[in-house]
């Protein structure tokens, strides 16, 4: 089974997030940056293809299929036998081969603390930012309405 045992069970799934959300252009600099990597073998090759994204509605959250998306996925293996795996939404197949051979390579407890701290670290407080941004900007042009009561007695 390959799980990261140096690090609690939500981590791996925190990192793949930051990495599905970090521009193309700082996963190939990182990667790039990087001393000694290791040979990967191609297990699935990236490839662009459907989901459906499943949503929720009403006050019951009875879910229902909202659509399909796009999205692009690679799986590549290390040559100590861990399985790196990419998905991204859109069909950017070079990205999701990048974020499974970064993912790879975080599952390597050698790699792990130096790449959590140069890259998805760093990668998360930017995204972080950016939300916030995009959060203030909107809240900026929030109209609060409400409603005032008549006295009918």
């Amino acid at each position: 089974m390959n799980s990261v045992s140096h690090d609690p069970a939500g981590t791996r799934r925190h990192w793949l997030a930051v990495l599905a959300r970090a521009p193309v252009e700082r996963l190939a600099a990182a990667l790039d940056g990087e001393d000694g990597l290791p040979a990967f073998r191609t297990v699935k090759p990236a490839q662009t293809g459907l989901v459906m994204v499943r949503g929720r509605a009403g006050g019951t959250g009875e879910r229902f299929n909202l659509g399909e998306m796009t999205v692009s996925r690679c799986t590549v293996a290390d040559a100590a036998g861990r399985i790196g795996v990419g998905w991204v939404a859109g069909r950017d197949r070079r990205k999701a081969e990048l974020i499974a051979r970064a993912d790879a390579l975080l599952q390597d407890p050698v790699r792990y603390q130096r790449l959590k701290t140069t890259l998805i670290e760093p990668l998360a407080l930017e995204i972080a930012a950016a939300n916030a941004a995009r959060a203030a900007k909107a809240a900026a042009t929030k109209v609060d309405f409400f409603t005032m009561v008549r006295g009918d007695d």
